[in-house]
């Protein structure tokens, strides 16, 4: 799986995939130099062990940069960016555990109950660097008993140093109150949404204000959000089996195209790459990065 330039010494490679004994967590092995995340957001944690080369990104409103030894973390439901931070681009190895999956952990290695997270977007900790690689190489290998310890382990390290429980979100503030509103009305008229004039007047609210409270609130402003939402939601259509048109067409997306430049985007592989990566085993000796 494959997403490539002509010339080799630029080119992004990219493997997305999910081994079947590992439920919850999907996994990322890629090598981009041209690769320009857009703003956008997980619905799991990111553990992502840098191997070689320089990533910039943005988390919050903070640009950030991980390099080989280091791991980039993000919550879920953080906005973040990505890309080269230097002109050989990065590689790395990426774990998209689901919060679930991490909370159990942490309950069970922690004695840690209840919603938990990670305080720094990046950990300079080449052993846990190296504990993410081996759960990739271990799966790789059909090792799921493997990976499934290195990935807990790997998870109680990170939370003792950097992490813990996350406190609650503050939202009792007028402007949060109209921002978690405009999220559910955009949510449903996902195929048709308002302008951000009806969206504000609907809301009983201006459209300036509605737009730095959705800022503030999800750090990114409302047509980023949706589609970034947009993107989410053809994941989980082509998961339950949608091809990647009638998902296009599902979420909004004018055509399969517009659906196919956003995805690589956010996701870092196309819908199509996305949808094999997802449905198959995998096997010794499949294409990766170099």
């Amino acid at each position: 799986m494959t997403a490539a330039d002509e010339d080799g010494g630029n080119r992004d490679r990219a493997r997305y995939w999910q081994h079947p004994d590992l439920p919850g967590v999907d996994l990322l092995h890629a090598h981009y130099v041209r690769m320009a995340f857009a703003r956008h957001t997980h619905e799991t944690f990111v553990f992502a062990a840098i191997t070689e080369g320089v990533e910039a990104f943005h988390y919050g409103s903070d640009l950030v940069r991980a390099g080989p030894g280091q791991i980039a973390l993000v919550n879920p439901d953080v906005s973040h960016t990505g890309h080269a931070g230097v002109p050989e681009g990065w590689t790395y190895r990426t774990l998209y555990p689901d919060a679930d999956l991490i909370e159990s952990i942490a309950a069970d290695a922690l004695s840690l109950r209840g919603p938990v997270g990670f305080t720094a977007p990046v950990v300079d900790d080449a052993y846990a660097a190296q504990l993410v690689v081996g759960v990739h190489k271990a799966a790789e290998q059909g090792n799921a008993l493997a990976a499934d310890t290195l990935l807990r382990q790997v998870t109680a390290r990170m939370l003792r140093s950097h992490g813990g429980r996350l406190p609650g979100r503050e939202g009792q503030a007028a402007g949060a109150r109209d921002a978690d509103r405009a999220r559910a009305l955009l949510e449903e008229r996902m195929d048709s949404p308002p302008t951000l004039e009806r969206l504000a007047a609907e809301l009983g609210t201006s459209p300036f204000a509605l737009l730095r409270a959705f800022k503030r609130r999800y750090g990114m402003p409302p047509h980023a959000w949706l589609t970034d939402a947009r993107v989410r939601r053809a994941r989980a259509l082509l998961d339950a089996g949608s091809a990647p048109a009638e998902a296009a067409l599902a979420v909004g997306f004018t055509d399969q195209p517009h659906l196919n430049r956003h995805f690589t985007r956010m996701v870092g592989v196309p819908p199509g790459a996305y949808r094999r990566g997802r449905a198959r085993t995998y096997k010794t000796g499949d294409d990766g990065p170099a």
